[in-house]
Order: structure tokens, then C-alpha cells, then sequence
């Protein structure tokens, strides 16, 4: 079914009906469609536009539809050009022409904005409630590991030694930023485009607000041209998902590395782990690779319609037909895969004596050694280069930081006396670093403890903007 056609002499042809289709993927608005369109049916009744006898039929239309939507009975057939058309049909088979009455003060622009926002909305909510999953089983294994002393690393280098708690909940700082992103776009995209009609706005919606406000929008958009032509909302959610795909993809490296042989450090659960066709032995963690690999899924499908809207003149244009598959697929493959990490990281088996024993290597106490002769006044810069006199002197002798004797030491620089060893040690290199930011356990610790409140906000949050949906299904 078209709705539209009265101008033409004759239809489209095949390859343009091909072409303009667009229900085969636009058919999940379906249940936001039928919300907008009891909500609008009955701004249309209380201006007379419509019966009461007439919308009482389509409303007992459309909550039928609903039903049948939900369970699969009504659906889109070849014939239908878009979820709208669809939707439309089953309403004038349900209920006989008056059904077309329920176009009256709409288009197709407004309409399916404000389907497409309302479905964001549920869709980036039910994200963020995945996402705080996911942080709480980072900060869990993280509880357990608060006395793990680790080496951490810059530029894939061992740098300086952490609490390993530190290390795995830096992970869920950076999630929980994208969950607030989601509250951002929320609070900047909760606008109401219904009512703009085509572009100008329609006479037979004279109050959008009151439409907005039973749809659950904190208002409308104020001009109605940018309302059916602004994609913005639809860019800035694929952003937010590509943001948390690349967090995902950090995740997934880190557990690569952890759970080699080279490193390890991890045992990734057989339950989030695969084999190999032809050797027996592999234990390959493909969870991990396909947070890594959809990633690059995420940022393309951000880069394909910023390349759609880049060049888009005036109101609605058809090439906004191109908006919503790549919108889709995000949301699709995000709600895939977080609870695949979610569950590899809650399962994740830490091997604690491999992850303590290299803690020291790679001389990461030497900045030991620089903050202690800062401490004694010597500029920085200068206590830097006797630091780096001392790894040199230990790499020409094949020894270890901790293995500098009094001796050798006084010998590199006069202010390395013996203080300087009781610093040389793991723990003491951790336990001195007590900022609210830094790594020593009490530091990490009370970091915990704030992310556990800052959980417990998001949750508050995150069931205060849902809603139901009106329309039953």
C-alpha cells in the first residue's frame, strides 16, 4: 500500500518501488507507530476532526493491531512501501476507509522521527542498563583483587607497579561516562518533532505540546522545518554506541594479551571461549576478538550517515531514508555483545601469581629513585637522569633495582643512601601513592565504594526515564 498517488497517472516502477522500500527494516518502529497514533487519534477527536463514534472504531483498530503486532499475527506484506503504509492498511481492513482518517495533521516526516526517537529512547536505556552490568562485574573482580599488585603499563611497556583492582576498574570509569552520554542525549534529544507536519507544521495539530507531554517528551522541537530535517540526534546516538564500542574493544585487547601465553595472567572462561577445527589444544577467546573486531562496525556505521547528512539542503530529503539501518545495527550488535563481555568478565579466572611476579620488572621502581631525591631537593630533572644512571648501571650488570648495593649506589649518585632501598619494593611503591585518584589500596578501595554509589544513582535513573509503552504491545 502507497499513501500517495492521486497526482500520478500511474505507479512506480519496480525498480523504484525496490528502491523506495523501506518496511522490511523500518517494521520494528511498528509499536511506537501505533503509541503515536492513539495519542494523536485523540487530539484529533477532541478537535472534532474525527468523530467520537469514528475514533472509538480506529482506536478498537489500533489496540487490535497491537496485539497482533506483538504476537506476530499482523505484519507487512510485499505490497507495503513502509511501516506507516503498513500500519494504515491494517487499520482500513480492521475498520473500513475511516481507518485513513488517522493521516489527518500528520506526514510521513513527523511521524517517523518521533517513532524513531521514542524507540532510541527505550533502546539507549535498556543499553545503559547492560552497560551498568558490565561495570558491576568489573568492580566485582576488581574487590577481589585490592591486595594484587601488578605491573602497569604505557606504550605496552612496563611502566610503574598498580593495585591490579586499580587496573580493572579504570574500565568501568570510562563505561560509565558512556552511560552518562546516554543521559546527555537524553536530556538534549527528549524533544517532540510531532506536529510539523511535512515542514510547516499543520493546522489540525494547534497543541504539539500536549501530544509531546503524553508521549513522554519534555516538549517539542520550536521550528518545525528543523524538526522533520534534523538527523543530529540520530548521529549523536551512533557517536555514544561507537564510544562504547571502542571501550569494548580496549576490554577485549587487554583480555587477549592477558589470556596468551606470553602474559598468562587470565583464564578466560570455557563458557566465553571457542576451539579450533583442526587443533585440539586451542582455547580461543572470541569474545574478546569480536569486541575488538565490531568496533570498526560501530564507527562505520557513524561515518555512514555523517556522510548522508553532510550535504543536506532545507527540510526532509529521501536520502534520510538512510538514517535508521545503520542506527539499527548498532543497537542490534551493542546488545549483542554486551552481554557476552559482561559475562566473560564476571567469569574471568585471575591468575595472581603470574600477575605479582613480573610487578617489578622492567625497572618500574626506578621513578622510586626520582621522587626520592626530590624529596632531598634535587630538581626533578636532575633526580631523573641519576634514576636512569641506575637502570643503566643495572642493565651493563645484569642486575635488578633492588639488588644495588649501598656501595654501588653512592657511587652513581651521594644522595642514594641506604633510605633509598627500603623504597625499592612493590608494595611500598603502591602503598605510597594515596591521592584520591592514585593506586595504593585504600585509594582504590574508596574508589569502589564511590562507584558503587554512582551505580546505584544510574539504576535510580535508568528506571525513572523508562516508561511503558501506551500501546500495549
Amino acid at each position: 500500500m502507497t499513501l500517495w498517488g492521486g497526482r500520478f497517472s500511474s505507479g512506480p516502477a519496480e525498480s523504484v518501488a525496490a528502491l523506495s522500500r523501506s518496511v522490511h527494516f523500518d517494521w520494528r518502529l511498528a509499536p511506537y507507530e501505533i503509541e503515536v497514533n492513539l495519542v494523536h487519534l485523540k487530539s484529533l477527536v477532541a478537535q472534532s476532526v474525527v468523530s467520537k463514534e469514528e475514533g472509538g472504531k480506529i482506536e478498537k483498530a489500533l489496540l487490535q493491531l497491537a496485539t497482533e503486532i506483538g504476537s506476530g499475527k499482523f505484519t507487512y506484506t510485499k505490497a507495503d512501501e513502509d511501516v506507516h503504509s503498513a500500519i494504515e492498511r491494517g487499520l482500513i481492513e480492521k475498520c473500513g476507509p475511516v481507518g485513513g482518517a488517522i493521516r489527518a495533521g500528520r506526514s510521513r516526516n513527523d511521524l517517523v522521527i518521533t517513532d524513531f526517537k521514542l524507540y532510541l529512547v527505550d533502546h539507549l536505556l535498556e543499553i545503559a542498563a547492560q552497560i551498568t552490568s558490565l561495570v558491576q562485574a568489573f568492580n566485582a573482580q576488581a574487590e577481589r583483587h585490592l591486595d594484587l599488585i601488578a605491573s602497569g603499563f604505557t606504550h605496552t611497556q612496563h611502566a610503574q607497579p598498580i593495585t591490579f583492582a586499580q587496573e580493572l576498574s579504570k574500565h568501568s570509569h570510562g563505561l560509565l561516562r558512556d552511560v552518562d552520554r546516554i543521559f546527555d542525549w537524553l536530556d538534549r534529544n527528549n524533544f517532540s518533532p510531532f506536529g510539523a507536519g511535512a515542514l510547516a507544521g499543520s493546522s489540525l495539530v494547534p497543541k504539539p505540546e500536549k501530544i509531546a507531554s503524553e508521549l513522554g517528551f519534555a516538549g517539542v522541537m520550536p521550528n518545525s522545518i528543523d524538526a522533520v530535517s534534523d538527523r543530529d540526534f540520530a548521529a549523536e546516538a551512533l557517536f555514544i554506541m561507537a564510544m562504547i564500542g571502542v571501550h569494548l574493544s580496549k576490554v577485549g585487547e587487554e583480555f587477549i594479551l592477558w589470556s596468551s601465553t606470553e602474559f598468562g595472567w587470565l583464564e578466560i572462561d570455557d563458557a566465553y571461549t571457542t576451539g579450533s577445527s583442526i587443533m585440539p589444544q586451542k582455547k580461543n577467546a572470541d569474545v574478546a576478538e569480536l569486541a575488538r573486531g565490531k568496533s570498526g562496525r560501530f564507527i562505520g556505521n557513524l561515518t555512514s550517515l555523517l556522510v548522508v547528512l553532510k550535504a543536506m539542503p532545507f527540510a526532509y530529503n529521501r536520502d534520510l531514508q538512510e538514517d535508521k539501518e545503520p542506527v539499527f545495527d548498532s543497537v542490534d550488535q551493542l546488545l549483542l555483545l554486551l552481554p557476552a563481555v559482561s559475562g566473560m568478565v564476571a567469569t574471568a579466572n585471575f591468575l595472581p601469581a603470574k600477575i605479582s611476579k613480573t610487578a617489578a620488572d622492567g625497572f618500574s621502581l626506578a621513578t622510586e629513585i626520582a621522587d626520592f631525591l626530590a624529596k632531598k631537593q634535587i630538581p626533578f630533572a636532575t633526580a631523573h637522569e641519576i634514576a636512569g644512571e641506575c637502570v643503566k648501571f643495572c642493565e651493563k650488570n645484569g642486575i635488578t633495582l633492588q639488588q644495588l648495593t649501598t656501595v654501588q649506589l653512592l657511587t652513581i649518585h651521594p644522595s642514594l643512601t641506604d633510605e633509598v632501598k627500603e623504597l625499592l619494593d612493590v608494595k611500598g611503591a603502591v602503598d605510597s601513592r594515596r591521592s584520591s585518584m592514585a593506586t595504593s589500596k585504600n585509594s582504590v578501595s574508596t574508589a569502589l565504594i564511590q562507584l558503587k554509589s554512582e551505580i546505584t544513582r544510574i539504576e535510580s535513573e535508568i528506571s525513572r526515564r523508562r516508561k511503558p509503552l501506551s500501546g500495549m504491545i
